[in-house]
């Protein structure tokens, strides 16, 4: 499957990496690579998790344009 995820950097500067399709899917790395690959792995686990309780797997999620 094919996911989308948002990348950030802490006040610490540690990588962030959230997938917004999967509530709660959030992960780190103190490099980027590192932050990117350890969100592989909590997909993996969230979808698990989420299929053994019978939840949905994921929500629907769109990107929008903004013009401030």
């Amino acid at each position: 499957m094919k996911f989308l995820v948002s990348v950030d950097r802490d006040e610490d500067g540690v990588w962030v990496v959230e997938c917004p399709a999967i509530p709660g899917c959030v992960s780190q790395g103190y490099s980027k690579d590192e932050a990117l690959e350890n969100i592989k792995e909590a997909i993996e686990l969230c979808l698990q998790v989420r299929a053994e309780q019978g939840m949905p797997l994921t929500v629907e999620t769109r990107q929008v344009e903004v013009f401030a």
